[in-house]
């Protein structure tokens, strides 16, 4: 409060000081206007020294409400209404003390009020846009990571590999099981305690264009003993010697399940067949000894998420030729007198693998042949129980039928075998 007394004490001396001035020498207008001039000199430095001793007055010093202390003399009704009202508004600190001062010039020198306030609201009023404040606008650009110095170029021997198309699998296993085997089974055999041990190998190419080769030979022994058997120590009850191949030329080009197939199959065992206290051999290497070649197509299965895969293939041309060494075996397998017989027909065969679980695989193939006089259908189905990485335990159901065989009187051509194994296994 007291700075503003001050600035109105030293408005209020520079009116005063007009006055005398203008009562001494009227006549002398030149000086009269020197004068002021000079107080208004004077004034300015009073005020720059009030506001290096306070910046905060320098604020106060630009409000607008001063302005009709230095702006020439006009009469504004606001004092006059404060002073005449029965209850008057008040305004804040600041405009009240200007309306006091602007009253006492308007009673003790009305001669200096040159201008009204109803003069000025016909002139109009000062722009908005004059207080308010300038702002820059600044458009920020991301800063940008220093760039580093790139090492210098280094050539680069560049090595190119021959793709190899070629896979090679192995899968193995020795273990102990119990079996069973019908009286009919035409490889002979009696159901007992046992041990056999299998072994597979794959080689097969794939050019991941549009041609399949693949080769596999699966090799099956088992042997057992029996109390009963007076005869024989050692009798082979799982047999098996087989060699599939096969040529796939993809059919269509945007599908990679349909081929064109050539396959070649090729099956016989490496020991004699034999039954208990029986001195009668009922198989034998090469007696039989069957090869067939098939053309057709192959289906390639993949569902599941890929855990049921495998191959279909549909062979209506198929050729078969079928050998047995031994004469006393020509009327079991249909050979009538001779050692060889050649036949043409028609052919399926379907190798499915489907992992049920983590820890439990069914394998199943099913083959069937028809030279539309005889029929041959096998059906051998392996279910694997993974224990550990090296022992598993296995459940073995083949049914097969064969009408080209004796006909058993409580069996028909049916023949069924079945075997369970507890023991090691390796694959890779």
């Amino acid at each position: 409060m007291m700075r503003y007394r001050t600035l109105i004490s030293l408005a209020i001396a520079l009116m005063t000081m007009q006055n005398i001035s203008a009562q001494n020498s009227r006549q002398n207008t030149l000086k009269v206007l020197k004068n002021y001039a000079d107080s208004l000199t004077i004034l300015r430095h009073r005020l720059d020294s009030v506001k290096q001793e306070n910046d905060s007055l320098q604020k106060e010093l630009s409000d607008g409400r001063y302005y009709r202390l230095f702006a020439p003399t006009t009469y504004y009704r606001s004092g006059a209404n404060k002073s005449l009202s029965l209850s008057p508004e008040t305004g804040d600190e600041v405009t009240n003390a200007v309306d006091e001062a602007m009253m006492n010039v308007y009673l003790n020198r009305p001669d200096l009020v040159t201008n009204t306030e109803s003069q000025l609201d016909q002139v109009g009023s000062v722009r908005d846009d004059v207080n308010q404040e300038v702002k820059q606008d600044v458009e920020l650009v991301e800063q940008t990571v220093p760039v580093p110095d790139e090492p210098e170029v280094v050539p680069v021997g560049i090595v190119v590999t021959k793709p190899n198309f070629w896979k090679f699998k192995f899968d193995g296993f020795l273990q102990f099981m119990q079996n069973y085997v019908s009286n009919n089974w035409h490889k002979g055999g009696e159901s007992n305690y046992s041990a056999v041990g299998a072994m597979t190998l794959e080689m097969n190419y794939n050019d991941k264009d549009r041609i399949l080769f693949e080769n596999k030979l699966e090799m099956k022994l088992g042997f057992q003993t029996s109390r009963s058997d007076t005869i024989h120590k050692v009798k082979a009850n799982n047999d098996l010697l087989r060699f599939t191949s096969k040529l796939g030329l993809q059919a269509f080009r945007d599908s990679k399940k349909w081929y064109y197939s050539l396959q070649l199959l090729a099956f016989t065992q490496m020991a004699q067949g034999l039954k208990a206290n029986d001195p009668f051999v009922y198989s034998d290497f090469f007696s039989p000894f069957d090869l067939n070649i098939g053309l057709g197509m192959e289906y390639r299965l993949n569902a599941f998420n890929g855990k049921l895969t495998g191959t279909l293939n549909f062979l209506p041309l198929a050729y078969n030729f079928r050998y047995v060494g031994r004469s006393d075996l020509f009327d079991a397998n249909g050979m009538k007198g001779k050692h060889s017989l050649h036949e043409l027909g028609a052919q399926f065969t379907g190798d499915i693998k489907w992992a049920l679980t983590d820890h439990v695989t069914w394998k199943s193939r099913l083959y069937a042949y028809t030279s539309y006089k005889r029929a041959l259908i096998e059906w051998e189905n392996q279910i694997e129980f993974k224990v550990t990485k090296y022992i598993s335990a296995n459940l073995f159901l083949y049914p097969r039928f064969d009408d080209a065989a004796v006909r058993d009187v409580d069996h028909g051509y049916w023949q069924f075998m079945e075997y369970s194994s507890l023991g090691l296994s390796y694959s890779f």
